[in-house]
């Protein structure tokens, strides 16, 4: 028996023949309307991976578990609409009501949960189910609701809502980042996305269906929808004041800026509590990058033992808050620098923005610099017939698989080209007393591309014991440690602090670990291995 069959049998609905409303134009409205639900759908999807890697990171283990459960529940979702389908159309919009409510507050309900209950992974699988169950639901009453218009196989319906679902869900998946983000950002966009579900999913159908339902049926699921959209809309408007007031809730400091861009949510924030002068810090994805009161210690390291011999042509990759590139440019033979820095946010925020500009001395207008927004892996592999006598890396912790690629043997083979038998590079590499494992590994991969290295530790009080990795491409012998004669007054380091930085205790010197390959990120492991805790 077919689906058809059943559902003329069951339906409230006579069935003789298709009403004359329902003609190609009917068809073809449904068909529109399963191609927004998909967007939808997809979007919210995207949304909730999206929200999970930028609060908590690991975006694989975030983008996993939402999948996953997703799917589940939408198996789960596609057996709960079979009893459904004799009411198809009322059951339909009031579920596409009720996804475009969960769907559109989703975002906001986890940034707040996240802020405010420390419950981030319990709510985003619960947020996860919901929506993977009204999703599953969507494709057994659609067809229900196909075969209504115009006859058909079941075979043939199956195919044609498949179609259109899956065109769909690749223009939700490219609107996502393309459109959506950079448009509304994360918590606003989600609010549009719901907004257009429930009209697709609502409105659409209803008139469609418009001759096969009561009026009062009609008018309670248009007033059903109105009041989602009313909802939708309200948290639009109240979503900036919403969001300021939970991501002030993170952090210790008042924000001075927040902004949340197309690679990272970047706060800065100011405090004279203890010191009486400003303390400006900048956290990227929550993550501490800096304090003003104590960065010079973490700089003056990065740079300046890399600056010891020739400097002409210095490269810095990451820093794109100006810092290093202020140390850099604190020696007037240094003729150009190119700093390569992906996010242009973080750019522009480190040339405009007063409290970094006056932190970074207005590095970033200087004439001899070069600023590229490029991924620096990608520009690594055009940037061959460049050469660089010093380079300085100063990514952050590489805590998602797209930085870890960034600590992997394969990049410190790319950057060889670029370099001469005589540069010296310098990687920041996180702290070998809270991350050993970590440190280590990347020492160990550095070497692995054919650099000779030497290692050694810092302490900076707003971060805690701190390593950097200074390394010279081929040879044997470990590069010296040291200042240059020439070297700017330094308010931390000399000769003798650097002689004793390379002295690690005896609970932290080298262990046995993995180098870290695109193919083996092993870096990625330590590195959540060993802040978990922290």
């Amino acid at each position: 028996m077919s689906v058809t069959s059943v559902d003329e049998r069951d339906s409230a609905v006579p069935s003789r023949a298709p009403a004359p409303a329902h003609g190609r134009g009917a068809r073809f409205l449904l068909l529109f309307a399963v191609f927004l639900c998909a967007a939808c759908g997809l979007v919210y999807e995207l949304a909730l991976t999206a929200l999970g890697s930028y609060l908590i990171g690991n975006s694989v283990l975030q983008t996993s578990v939402v999948i996953s459960v997703m799917v589940f529940a939408m198996g789960v979702g596609s057996l709960a609409a079979k009893p459904l389908r004799r009411r198809a159309v009322g059951a339909f919009a009031l579920l596409e009501g009720v996804l475009a409510l969960v769907g559109g507050l989703s975002v906001l309900a986890l940034y707040l949960a996240f802020a405010w209950l420390q419950l981030y992974m319990p709510a985003m699988i619960f947020v996860a189910l919901v929506v993977g169950v009204l999703i599953g639901a969507e494709i057994p009453l659609l067809m229900t609701m196909l075969q209504r218009i115009r006859r058909q196989e079941a075979g043939s319906a199956v195919a044609d809502v498949f179609a259109v679902d899956y065109i769909g869900a690749l223009v939700g998946g490219l609107c996502f980042p393309l459109v959506l983000l950079p448009t509304f950002g994360q918590l606003k966009g989600a609010l549009v996305v719901g907004a257009v579900n429930a009209v697709a999913g609502v409105v659409v159908v209803v008139f469609i269906f418009r001759r096969q339902t009561r009026r009062v049926v009609r008018a309670g699921l248009l007033a059903g929808v109105a009041g989602v959209l009313a909802v939708l809309g309200t948290a639009y408007v109240l979503s900036d004041d919403i969001e300021v007031t939970a991501r002030q809730h993170m952090y210790a400091d008042p924000i001075v800026h927040a902004e949340t861009t197309a690679y990272q949510e970047i706060v800065v924030t100011r405090s004279t509590a203890f010191t009486g002068d400003p303390d400006i810090r900048l956290f990227l994805n929550g993550d501490l990058q800096f304090s003003s009161v104590d960065e010079y210690r973490y700089h003056e390291s990065l740079v300046h033992p890399a600056l010891s011999g020739r400097r002409g042509n210095v490269l810095i990759l990451g820093g794109g808050d100006g810092l290093a590139l202020r140390e850099v440019l604190r020696y007037p033979d240094v003729r150009h620098a190119t700093l390569v820095e992906l996010d242009p946010a973080m750019t522009r925020l480190a040339r405009d923005f007063g409290p970094l500009r006056k932190l970074n001395h207005g590095a970033l207008s200087d004439p001899r610099v070069q600023v590229v927004n490029a991924d620096a892996f990608t520009w690594l592999r055009g940037a061959r017939q460049q050469r660089y006598d010093a380079v300085i890396i100063d990514f952050p912790d590489p805590d998602t698989p797209a930085l870890a690629k960034l600590y992997s043997v394969e990049f410190y083979h790319l950057l060889r080209q670029v370099l001469t038998p005589d540069s010296r590079v310098m990687v920041q590499s996180g702290s070998p007393f809270f991350a050993p494992k970590t440190y280590w590994s990347i020492v160990t991969t550095i070497e692995s591309a054919g650099y000779a290295t030497t290692q050694f530790q810092v302490d900076v009080p707003s971060f805690g014991n701190w390593g950097y990795v200074l390394a010279a491409p081929g040879g044997t012998a470990p590069p010296p440690l040291r200042l240059a004669a020439d070297a700017p007054h330094l308010r931390y380091l000399d000769d003798a602090v650097l002689r004793a930085a390379t002295v690690f205790p005896v609970d932290r010197r080298r262990v046995r670990v993995r180098p870290s390959t695109l193919m083996d990120p092993a870096v990625l492991d330590y590195v959540l291995d060993e802040w978990r805790d922290y």
